[in-house]
């Protein structure tokens, strides 16, 4: 029989790295800590070139934001097409009435816009005509029209009703009268002759011309003749001719009659001529002066007078009453109410519907539309419900304006993401801006049972569009929105921090003291002016960098302003800057003040002395309503023979972002380049976030799960007392991660809640250190020598201070040094996966 393999005990494997622990270890070099001059940066005082803020030059506008303002002036003086600029970065500030301050001091040179007015169309009234006007004259067109029409209606009247008028008009009444008369005469006399009169039968109200039978001295209807044979008082024969002669005449009297309404009709021309005649003059006078007056920009205008010379000639009758008379008549209506929609008024086509006027000459518009819907941008045709036919109605007066031809010849500034939520919008705009032409037309959808049969002249527009969004808008219209390329080619990008420099402090006390004098507020000294310039470091995160959302820092003045005035100060000095960032922590610090109490009571299980083995505490930021505060977590990792490799446990629990998946595959990789160049890794690891259930994301955390598995491996307990932060490549160099500030900060609380010992620190990125703007409350605690902060570049310097033993490197037959941790880890894995094979 063959003979059967031997394997080492499961109890000799696991007592394995207890009984190397317990050998010989190499001791680590000490590891030199960041001293506090080192953990925050100081203005100094003496950079600060006055006493207070009141001193300094006000300014107004973004701070440090060169590259943004050479592309917005580029984008504001560039008339090419398409040339509308994106602007993106610094949400949160008032950026558009900062954009529009800033256009209107570039004073760019455009094309200043015409006035425009919107008039009856005579030919067709459903195409309202569009009139383009000389700047500043459209609202005095629209008077001098209404005044004209006013003069025509009060003097046509009067000279209808003047002798001269009346006279030619009686000889034309008479001269039509006797025809008339002299037509009826010959007509009556040759029916007497036949016993026929003339008369007239009553028709409901009408009295229409009859032809009535004559017996017996008495007009007969032609209907009783047949009564009357009945009757026998008329011979049937004698009746038969009546009848027969009744109906030659009445066809004779057809012929006659006809001729009477050919001379009614000619009296009626004739009529029309004369009081055309008599009105031209009037009216000539009214047209050619607003002719001489306003010659347009085109000849438009003059061809509109025209039409309005000819439509009140032909329609003179609304004229010949007075005034007074038409609104008497209108008052008295049946309802008492007067009729909307354009037949309540028939003066109301001659009206001027003034959409765009100017008051001054040469300003460029600039417009910053806050509630860019489709009326407020676009313009709408609005309604007006017809009591009396029932109905929506609307005309060319109907019309009205919105942000877009307001801009006309300057500029438009508006938010994107509230454009874009609006419905419509964005298609109308891309039409718009690819046409350089504005159509008035209502959102169908506010209507949907009566859409407006209007259709005005489009309006040739000059005007450049500003959006405002953030990048993340920007990427995805650039993406997926091809006319977003053509349209809008000029990318305004700010950014939210710069570097600091002394023309930059200037401009931040310049801004400060334009703060103060628009709201009041109290100046700063030198030393409270320095306090607000090392919170803007602070929120830049990073000390050559000073924060470019100075809403920010307004915020924090006001709040500092408050603070001093409460103390019955004239000054704000950097004490009071620091109780208002306190004061402002304090009011959002709620969750954060119940987590370190529930660490302080044990419920969250947090270490901070001893020593343990596969277990650190790792440092997370968590945000909640804009603050942002450190929380410790405790990392903990197991090993054991297998073929899993690393066993993500938030992962399989759905809880892991993408970011610290890929932070877990580096480390697969990381021990894969350090471990398994000479043999497999035979490795089943579980790493955990112990007491995390709202998720876990970013790869900041790394090289705190690589400390914890090589502790792990090598059995070597790590230390307890110290926090860990940083991102690792695969190579085992640690990397620069964000929100380290909050993370020092967050470690150093819970410390001080459960009692400084005075060997408590955080490791981090070495990379990192010029991010350091740590409170002061931690940083005297740094110079007594309680609490310290050690920069790490490497996987082995970290695991060096962690476990103080040295991390150990290959010699010349690359073998890790004895006693030192990758020796350890090396000789376990090997003999882990020299188990798993005799065990296979």
């Amino acid at each position: 029989m063959p003979r059967r393999k031997s394997f080492p005990s499961l109890s000799a494997v696991l007592e394995y790295p207890a009984r190397m622990a317990a050998s010989n270890l190499k001791p680590a070099p000490k590891h030199a800590e960041l001293p506090v001059e080192k953990l925050r940066w100081r203005c100094e005082t003496s950079r600060v070139p006055f006493e207070t803020t009141a001193q300094a030059e006000p300014r107004e506008g973004f701070v440090g934001q060169e590259r943004a303002l050479r592309a917005l002036k580029m984008g504001v003086e560039l008339t090419a097409p398409g040339y509308n600029a994106f602007v993106c970065g610094l949400a949160g500030t008032s950026r558009g009435g900062t954009i529009a301050r800033m256009i209107r001091e570039v004073h760019p040179q455009t094309k200043a816009s015409l006035d425009r007015c919107y008039v009856n169309n005579f030919k067709n009234p459903d195409r309202p005509r569009l009139l383009d006007l000389v700047r500043g004259q459209a609202n005095a067109f629209k008077k001098d029209v209404q005044a004209g029409i006013d003069f025509l209606r009060r003097r046509i009247p009067q000279v209808f009703e003047g002798e001269p008028f009346q006279r030619q008009k009686g000889r034309i009444v008479e001269r039509f009268t006797a025809r008339e008369k002299e037509l009826m005469d010959d007509f009556t006399r040759r029916i007497a002759r036949d016993q026929f009169a003339l008369g007239h039968m009553q028709v409901g109200a009408v009295a229409l011309p009859e032809i009535f039978p004559v017996l017996e001295g008495q007009m007969v209807p032609i209907e009783d003749v047949s009564k009357m044979v009945h009757e026998g008082k008329l011979e049937a024969p004698v009746a038969e001719e009546i009848e027969r002669k009744y109906e030659q005449f009445r066809q004779e009297f057809t012929v006659v009659y006809r001729k009477t309404l050919t001379l009614s009709r000619e009296l009626a021309s004739e009529l029309s001529y004369l009081e055309q005649e008599a009105a031209s003059v009037l009216v000539d006078g009214v047209i050619e002066e607003l002719k001489e007056k306003y010659p347009g920009a085109n000849a438009n205008v003059a061809e509109y007078l025209e039409e309005v010379r000819h439509h009140v000639l032909d329609n003179l009758e609304p004229f010949k009453e007075h005034e007074g008379e038409r609104e008497e008549g209108e008052e008295s209506g049946e309802s008492g109410m007067k009729t909307p929609g354009p037949d309540r008024d028939p003066f109301r086509v001659y009206g001027v519907n003034v959409i765009l006027a100017h008051d001054d000459e040469n300003a460029s518009p600039v417009i910053f539309e806050t509630t860019p819907t489709y009326a407020n941008l676009f313009g709408t045709i609005q309604r007006a419900y017809d009591a009396r036919g029932g109905g929506w109605s609307s005309d060319f007066m109907d019309l009205r304006g919105g942000s877009l031809l307001r801009a006309d010849g300057g500029f438009l500034i508006m938010y994107a993401v509230e454009a874009l939520s609006e419905t419509g919008v964005w298609r109308a705009l891309k039409r718009t801006l690819n046409h350089n032409r504005l159509e008035i037309q209502p959102l169908e959808m506010f209507f949907p049972f009566g859409a407006s049969a209007l259709k005005p002249e489009p309006i040739d527009l000059n005007v450049k569009v500003i959006l405002i969004g953030d990048r993340e808008v920007y990427e995805l219209l650039y993406e997926y929105e091809e006319d977003f390329r053509k349209i809008f080619k000029v990318r305004v990008e700010f950014d939210e921090e710069m570097p600091m420099s002394d023309v930059v402090i200037a401009e931040y006390a310049g801004q400060l003291r334009a703060l103060s004098e628009r709201e009041n507020l109290l100046p700063f000294d030198r030393g409270g002016f320095a306090a607000m310039l090392e919170y803007g470091v602070r929120r830049a995160g990073r000390r050559n960098k000073v924060t470019a959302r100075f809403v920010d820092i307004a915020d924090l003045a006001r709040e500092a302003c408050y603070a001093a005035r409460a103390l019955g100060e004239s000054r704000v000095r950097a004490d009071h800057v620091r109780g208002a960032i306190a004061a402002k922590v304090e009011r959002h610090n709620l969750i954060e003040t119940r987590i370190r109490e529930m660490i302080d009571e044990g419920t969250l299980l947090i270490d901070v002395a001893g020593a343990r083995v596969g277990q650190v505490n790792g440092l997370s930021v968590l945000e909640i309503g804009g603050y942002s505060f450190g929380k410790p977590v405790r990392i903990t990792a197991t090993a054991a023979i297998g073929k899993s490799g690393l066993i993500n446990i938030e992962r399989e629990a759905n809880l892991s972002g993408r970011f610290h998946d890929k932070g877990m595959q580096i480390i697969g990789g990381y021990l894969r380049n350090r471990f398994a160049q000479d043999k497999p890794l035979s490795l089943a690891a579980s790493i955990c976030f112990e007491q995390s259930y709202s998720g876990v994301d970013g790869d900041s955390a790394s090289t705190t799960e690589v400390y914890a598995l090589l502790s792990a491996l090598s059995g070597l307990p790590l230390r307890q007392d110290l926090a860990v932060t940083g991102s690792v490549n695969q190579q085992g160099d640690i990397q620069a991660i964000g929100g380290v500030n909050e993370k020092i900060e967050g470690f150093f609380d819970v410390c001080r809640v459960k009692g400084l010992a005075g060997t408590q620190g955080v490791m981090i990125p070495a990379e990192n250190m010029e991010d350091l703007m740590l409170r002061d409350d931690l940083l005297e605690q740094v110079r007594a020598g309680k609490f310290h902060i050690f920069p790490v570049t490497t996987i082995e310097q970290g695991i060096e201070i962690l476990s103080g033993i040295s991390a150990g490197r290959r010699n010349a037959e690359g073998a890790f040094e004895p006693g030192t941790v990758y020796a350890l880890v090396d000789e376990r894995l090997r003999e882990m996966a020299r188990t798993l094979k005799e065990f296979e």
